[in-house]
């Protein structure tokens, strides 16, 4: 079954990267609604790499802020959320869990290479999830680079096997510095039928 034109509009056709925000609040209740959308997206051998810090407070988001480029901060501490969307080097622990038909720890647990590059493939696609389920539930996202990422992993993941893939936040978007939409690739510049 399709979705309808207005579910279309509001997950890709009228969505924008938001730069501003107001000050409407994202409540625990509402990150753990996202969550729980975000989870139920595909990933290879169900391994679900994602790790995902929601930074709210003031003196987190002062934190986050800190390491991000000067427009970026901005962003940052104006948002009632950024979730800095992590993949866990050792996500591999959890198959035995999340894909019990087979011993699929054995896959990665001697392969660090192929553990790093599946981790960071797959938190991207719950990272691309988690805007979608977000826009699903009528909030705004605005998903960026242009941080230090080894400073994010100190500040954030110290301790942990956890890396930062990007950072997003999530809120109540207004016009502020939005930009006309910017072009795309027409299908025959970006895609081809073997």
């Amino acid at each position: 079954m399709s979705l309808s034109e207005g579910a279309l509009d509001t997950l890709f056709l009228g969505a924008r990267t938001r730069y501003g925000w107001d000050e409407t609040p994202v409540s625990e209740a509402d990150l753990r609604a996202l969550y729980d959308l975000v989870k139920m997206g595909p990933t290879s051998a169900n391994c679900s790499p994602a790790r995902f810090l929601f930074v709210t407070s003031d003196e987190a988001r002062a934190r986050l802020a800190a390491l991000a480029l000067d427009s970026n901060a901005a962003k940052i501490r104006q948002a009632p959320v950024t979730a800095i969307i992590g993949y866990d080097l050792k996500f591999y622990d959890r198959l035995p869990e999340l894909f019990p038909h087979t011993d699929a720890r054995r896959w990665f647990s001697g392969d660090a290479k192929l553990a790093e590059a599946t981790a960071f493939r797959n938190s991207s696609l719950q990272g691309g999830y988690l805007i979608m389920a977000a826009r699903a539930l009528g909030w705004d996202c605005g998903p960026m680079s242009g941080f230090d990422a080894a400073a994010v992993d100190a500040e954030f993941w110290a301790g942990t096997d956890v890396r930062t893939n990007f950072i997003c936040s999530i809120g109540r978007g207004t016009d502020a510095g939005l930009y006309p939409r910017a072009p795309r690739l027409a299908f025959e510049e970006a895609a081809r039928i073997l």
